[in-house]
């Protein structure tokens, strides 16, 4: 870890300077005659501490910069005044002291910018918020012994990523760390990618197969969506977890393992285990450590941390440059709910990244659903209605317009919901024929929108119509719908093929298939 330090006032620079080295910290001292911003591209600090001028427009340029390029930046002001440590707060800051300081005040604020530093740099996980960091705390707890972990938490929010860690920072480090997700797998196939098989044990074992234990053997085994495990596979888990022995399907002879359990779960458990869902004995074994990781909506204060960390990975990913994100901006992202969580939010970096708009992203940059905050499908907390016994506090006036509220919102995520599925619907069909699904939705003619509709057998259609009659073959309909496209395309196969949702090729080949005419 390294601080930089610029001697634009010479005396707490140089005492500072001396309690830092004092504590085995790396510095450097960078005169005011010095460029520093090549000095800080030098060093490469963790953080920077800047003894003069705070609001002079080089610093505050330098400031800005760093919130892009990750120092932690603190700043000794010449004047004790609320409002100016606000402001400067605001422009990026993320300590001030007031001149004359408290060297020793200083150096704990800095030490314990670097011990989070260093803490986010082990695990992975970025975030000043007190769940997130509450999670570093558990991590660097449990990682040196051999426990089970439950790691619970929304999808999104990073599961693999604190069980990456915990592998990470313990004595199994130098071993294999093999990651299963239980929900991707069938459940015919999911034993024997757990325990593995005998050769012949069953149609297609043509070999023996080593399951996840045992290739995980004296390192860590992740469970991702432990949750989604049937009965019959909870109940070989149980036994594998106390016996610490594996069986491979179609064999008869137990072996046994050395292997760390991690697992996560996006599911309430504790409620599966009531309905008689989760067997409650897996339960309490998986459950000897736990880690909650709490939504994005929970650590709002840690989304322009994530958000500076994405734009470096992704800019440097991509090449490409990035002038930055305004304020207002900024506010509209914390301010979102993100029910996708982290993924969620990389994703929309990433995407500002690449499609960078050659200026400072603004609010009118951002994604509508997201800059409106129209969040959904968001899990509402809507707590009970008091029942009016004595020492039980009644809903209130504000808790009752909450409720109402939920309600509202939740009948538009059904109605987005229905809309959704009946989408699905047209897709799968569309995928089923071969038609476009633009076909089936009646949108073949732009100029005079065409209407795919159900008519009685042997009725002519009306202009800019397709009919679909009973009795008719999905053949005729596929033809139908692309002589339509073609005559509205005046043969162009290319967009005809754009409009029907396939591919050029596609399109080609049914035209032969048809013996149609690339103009009817």
């Amino acid at each position: 870890m390294k601080v930089l330090l610029t001697l634009a006032d010479v005396e707490p620079a140089v005492r500072l300077n001396a309690l830092l080295e004092g504590a085995g910290y790396q510095t450097a001292l960078v005169s005011p005659m010095d460029d520093v911003p090549s000095a800080i591209r030098r060093e490469k600090p963790d953080v920077i501490v800047l003894t003069g001028a705070l609001t002079d427009v080089a610093n505050v340029q330098l400031v800005k910069r760093q919130q892009w390029d990750g120092a932690a930046v603190v700043g000794l002001a010449d004047v004790d005044e609320p409002t100016l440590h606000d402001r400067l707060r605001a422009i990026g800051y993320v300590e001030v002291y007031a001149k004359p300081v408290d060297l020793d005040e200083v150096f704990a604020g800095i030490r314990r910018i670097l011990d989070r530093r260093r803490l986010s740099l082990d695990t992975g996980l970025i975030g000043e918020s007190e769940g997130i960091r509450e999670v570093m705390v558990k991590i660097e707890q449990m990682a040196p012994v051999s426990s089970t972990v439950l790691i619970e938490g929304e999808s999104g929010t990073g599961k693999e990523l604190v069980a990456r860690a915990v592998h990470r920072l313990s004595p199994r480090r130098n071993k294999p760390f093999i990651a299963v997700n239980i929900g991707a797998l069938p459940e015919t196939l999911l034993d024997s990618e757990l325990f593995g098989h005998e050769k012949g044990s069953f149609t297609g074992a043509a070999e023996r197969r080593l399951g996840r234990f045992e290739l995980a053997n004296s390192g860590t085994l992740f469970l991702d969506e432990v949750g989604e495990a049937p009965l019959s596979t909870q109940v070989k888990l149980l036994r594998v977890l106390e016996q610490r022995e594996v069986t491979r399907v179609g064999g008869t002879q137990p072996f046994r393992v050395d292997v760390r359990v991690l697992a996560a779960t996006n599911r309430p458990l504790r409620e599966h285990v009531e309905a008689g869902e989760f067997r409650a004995d897996l339960y309490y074994r998986l459950n000897v450590l736990n880690i909650y990781l709490p939504p994005l909506r929970e650590r709002r204060e840690d989304i322009p941390l994530l958000v500076r960390q994405f734009v470096q990975e992704f800019a440097a990913q991509h090449d490409r440059p990035f002038h930055g994100i305004s304020a207002d901006a900024m506010q509209r992202l914390v301010e979102y709910s993100w029910p996708g969580n982290i993924r969620e939010l990389r994703n929309l970096v990433e995407s500002m990244v690449v499609l960078a708009p050659g200026h400072e992203i603004t609010a009118d940059d951002i994604p509508r659903d997201i800059r409106d905050g129209a969040a959904r499908f968001l899990p509402v907390p809507v707590g009970r209605l008091g029942t009016g016994r004595p020492g039980e506090t009644p809903v209130g006036g504000r808790e009752l317009e909450f409720i109402v509220r939920s309600l509202v919102e939740l009948k538009l995520q059904m109605e987005e919901l229905k809309r959704r599925v009946d989408d699905d619907r047209v897709g799968a069909a569309a995928l089923a024929t071969g038609v476009g699904r633009d076909v089936l939705v009646g949108e073949v003619l732009p100029s005079k929108p065409a209407v795919a509709a159900i008519e009685p057998k042997d009725q002519p259609a009306a202009p800019n119509v397709i009919s679909i009659r009973p009795g008719m073959r999905m053949a005729e309909i596929e033809r139908t719908a692309i002589e339509a496209a073609l005559r509205e395309t005046q043969g162009n196969r290319r967009k005809a093929a754009d409009m029907l949702g396939i591919g050029e090729r596609t399109l080609y080949r049914k035209l032969k298939e048809y013996n149609l005419p690339e103009y009817p």
